[in-house]
């Protein structure tokens, strides 16, 4: 059965702006997206709203639902009472565009950061097999769809403006994470995990873990097993001492 529900929706760019009600019909299994668009086909027309697969698979819908991260495309108006008011807006860590688009290019500022996948010199194609233990591991974290829902949540960046020089965030710990456990990659990120990305800001509180439409395991199965082996690699005296003894030439 359909019925009017009641939508709270930020209006505004860089230069400000407020939350504007909305009354809008809602017919029997939609989800968050599909009443932005009925809104931006019937009220607003010149709504701005960031989509592209409504599978939750692009990550492009990113926003704010009563305060919470989410995907719009994935949240169901069922999740609602028929009298509750849905408020949706702009994540809160990035600039505004306008409306509920933000401009998330620190993102890929912070991916050009990441070095490289980077196999032994010389390995053909065909050269090298891997257990599946390690494809396991390290796939987990290639499920990310780059919403940065981790990164909008995270009180590193979210609640501290002036740390985003100095933090990558959690969607990239996964990243280094995924290429520090790929028995293949020669490349040693552990240093630049904490010097450069910022690893030891991150106080694990699992935010970022909880808002995942993924269901990555981003804190237990990637920052912490980072931070373990960047605490081994610098402070560690039996490691200190197998580094001395069996330096590499």
């Amino acid at each position: 059965m359909g019925y009017d529900a009641q939508f709270r929706v930020w209006r505004g760019d860089v230069d400000g702006g407020a939350l504007q009600d909305y009354s809008i019909p809602v017919n029997e299994g939609e989800v968050v997206l599909d009443i932005i668009h009925r809104l931006q086909a019937t009220q607003a027309p010149d709504l701005a709203v960031r989509w592209n697969c409504k599978a939750g698979k692009c990550g492009s819908c990113s926003a704010e639902v009563n305060g919470r991260p989410r995907l719009l495309c994935m949240t169901r108006m069922s999740t609602f009472t028929q009298d509750e008011v849905v408020t949706v807006t702009p994540l809160r860590t990035f600039p505004v565009i306008r409306d509920l688009v933000t401009d998330v290019s620190y993102n890929y500022l912070k991916a050009r950061e990441v070095p490289s996948f980077t196999p032994p010199p010389g390995l053909a194609p065909g050269e090298y097999r891997m257990k599946q233990i390690d494809v396991e591991r390290s796939q987990e974290f290639r499920k990310c769809i780059e919403c940065f829902l981790c990164q909008n949540t995270c009180h590193v960046v979210r609640d501290h403006e002036d740390n985003k020089a100095a933090f990558s965030g959690p969607r990239y710990f996964i990243r280094v994470a995924e290429l520090e456990m790929h028995p293949l990659d020669t490349a040693d990120r552990r240093n630049a995990s904490q010097d450069e990305f910022g690893l030891g800001l991150c106080n694990i509180t699992k935010c970022c873990t909880e808002v995942c439409p993924e269901g990555i395991k981003i804190t237990d199965n990637a920052i912490i097993p980072m931070k373990e082996r960047v605490v081994d690699h610098r402070y560690d005296p039996l490691v200190w001492l197998g580094n001395k003894l069996f330096r590499r030439g």
